[in-house]
């Protein structure tokens, strides 16, 4: 199955899990997009959603690699983990997301596309 990158602003958590299962087995890779308050998912790499994203606008600052595990409950399902959050020049040396802020934004805005 070709993979197909999409950019959301709502999604369900059941759609998630299908595009988990016929990917990553459990996980979705998303680039969320904290300035448009928007995700692009189904891709193999996080590159590949971020590359999506500014060409559509996005702004290189603005977009965060994570980990989507649907089927785990809401406080433990979005792991911060991608070579593309690897910003020295933002403040950010790993591949995780350090600033505290940036991670709530990210919560909330994944919160908010995702629908329970």
């Amino acid at each position: 199955m070709e993979n197909k990158i999409e950019i959301v602003k709502s999604i369900t958590r059941e759609t998630l899990r299908e595009i988990a299962k016929n990917q990553f087995g459990d996980m979705v890779k998303a680039v969320v997009d904290v300035g448009r308050t928007l995700m692009a998912i189904g891709g193999e790499l996080h590159a590949d959603e971020e590359a999506l994203l500014l060409e559509d606008g996005s702004r290189q600052a603005d977009l965060w690699g994570i980990n989507v595990y649907p089927a785990k409950p809401s406080d433990d399902w979005i792991v911060f983990d991608s070579v593309i959050n690897v910003r020295p020049s933002q403040g950010n040396r790993s591949r995780g997301i350090e600033d505290t802020a940036v991670r709530a934004r990210i919560m909330e805005v994944v919160g908010n596309i995702v629908q329970r």
